[in-house]
């Protein structure tokens, strides 16, 4: 029965891993497609409108699935993590912690502090996906009782532990740079009709010759 509820485990992850992936490519597509067409632009552009109200929440609920899901492969499935999960977990575990916060003050520009620690992240669950399937290129920076290039999740044929890490970093980074303000074909930041008339750009020559007339 233990060996059954572990697949299954596995298995729901190696989903998750697979939406998060399937999420950030449709969205760099979007994002390339909105280059070349003025339609996919606009669509872009609502898209982002929306997301912007949800991203802190999704990107925060990615981060504490990815923590408890770190911590259920080490603590109760009994996965010794290495030295290069070690790392993983010390770039994703904080993310928990301050993307919680960010989504209560709907803070979106948390994003700035973010994204450094989600891309250094990235980096190391490519390098260890990488010497897991290629061991001979990890040379002797592993330790030996607990090897990086061992292989405790292998689903779908292509999906492991650090892919897992990868994906989660990678829908994070998604969600938050999809919600980053919307900007006008002109480059210029996107502003709301019904935003302050404060905002409206300041016309020195009409308030100057208004002034002279009267």
């Amino acid at each position: 029965m233990g060996a059954w509820i572990q697949l299954r485990y596995r298995r729901f992850f190696a989903l998750l891993t697979v939406a998060a992936d399937l999420a950030a490519i449709v969205a760099v597509g979007w994002w390339v497609a909105s280059k070349v067409s003025r339609r996919a632009r606009a669509s872009w552009l609502e898209l982002r409108q929306h997301v912007a109200d949800h991203a802190l929440p999704l990107a925060f609920l990615v981060a504490l699935i990815c923590t408890l899901g770190s911590l259920y492969y080490s603590e109760v499935a009994h996965f010794i993590p290495c030295k290069l999960c070690w790392y993983q977990r010390i770039a994703m575990y904080p993310l928990t912690v301050i993307l919680g916060i960010a989504a209560m003050r709907r803070d979106l520009q948390i994003r700035r502090y973010v994204i450094p620690i989600v891309a250094l992240g990235s980096v190391i669950s490519t390098y260890h996906y990488v010497i897991e399937r290629f061991p001979n290129l990890a040379g002797g920076s592993c330790d030996p009782s607990a090897p990086c290039t061992v292989t405790w999740v292998w689903e779908f044929r292509f999906i492991s532990i650090p892919f897992m890490a990868l994906g989660g970093f990678a829908l994070i980074a998604t969600l938050l740079l999809t919600a980053s303000p919307s900007i006008s074909e002109e480059g210029e930041e996107f502003i709301d009709d019904d935003e302050d008339a404060s905002e409206t750009t300041f016309d020195a020559p009409a308030v100057a010759a208004t002034a002279a007339r009267a």
